[in-house]
């Protein structure tokens, strides 16, 4: 049987990059997915995918740095299926940015990152988590990075920074919510070619040069990251709360 059959399964941004893999393994893992993304027509793509290959979805939009919408995410699943057993936090910022030296960064280029990955991490959070409270269990997850870890941040500090918040959220959620029968875990995919890294300047030498770094000798794929999404969200990790999962093919050992 899948391992997350009849699973109730929201993942943010999942319209393309890392969270379309997600959802696409999710619903082939028999989970019932809602799939927020600030952009809804690729989102709705991804759901009439999954709904065409005999898969539950639904799509809409939201805006994570939005208090209300972050709501309306746990409001629609809800109405939808009646509980959420998994939350993929998986939105954020990263698309399009371009990387700049440690000065080259402005005040708005922090605000906007934090209030997306940050804050509105936090925000989807504590609006479906009163959900799995309220169910006595649930899994969280929250796409952080390697990035922080790597020297100099990659020329992408707003980005590593705000990343480095999401682990340090997601160990706290684990101690406050642990107790109430939910599971919080992040995991840290590497440098991967998603559409967003792949359109960066000067990506191919990114890889190279990332590829050198690490101790399996080829670039990270999308692909690589959604076994430990399904493990994470599965009754293999009953007993995981809090941690760090480094999925980069061993360039930052930790």
């Amino acid at each position: 049987m899948p391992v997350l059959q009849d699973k109730v399964a929201i993942i943010t941004g999942a319209g393309r990059g890392l969270g379309k893999q997600f959802a696409l393994r999710y619903a082939a893992e028999g989970a019932k997915l809602l799939l927020p993304d600030i952009g809804l027509e690729r989102a709705e793509a991804v759901a009439k995918e999954i709904r065409d290959g005999g898969g539950e979805a639904r799509a809409m939009r939201a805006d994570i740095s939005s208090p209300e919408d972050a709501e309306a995410i746990a409001v629609t699943a809800d109405k939808l299926y009646g509980r959420v057993d998994i939350l993929l936090n998986n939105a954020a910022l990263y698309y399009g940015v371009q990387r700049q030296p440690w000065d080259g960064w402005v005040k708005e280029d922090w605000d906007t990152m934090f209030a997306i990955n940050v804050t509105g991490t936090y925000l989807v959070c504590k609006a479906v988590g009163q959900l799995m409270v309220k169910a006595g269990k649930g899994k969280i997850i929250n796409i952080a990075s390697d990035v922080f870890k790597v020297a100099g941040s990659g020329g992408l500090m707003p980005y590593a920074c705000s990343k480095a918040a999401v682990y340090a959220l997601t160990q706290g959620l684990a101690r406050n919510l642990g107790p109430l029968g939910i599971n919080v875990n992040s995991i840290a995919p590497g440098f991967t070619a998603t559409e967003a890294s792949l359109g960066m300047g000067g990506n191919d030498d990114l890889f190279e040069s990332t590829v050198a770094q690490q101790c399996l000798k080829r670039r990270e794929e999308p692909t690589d990251v959604v076994g430990t999404a399904v493990f994470l969200a599965s009754a293999d990790s009953d007993f995981i709360t809090g941690q760090y999962l480094v999925v980069n093919g061993g360039s930052v050992l930790v």
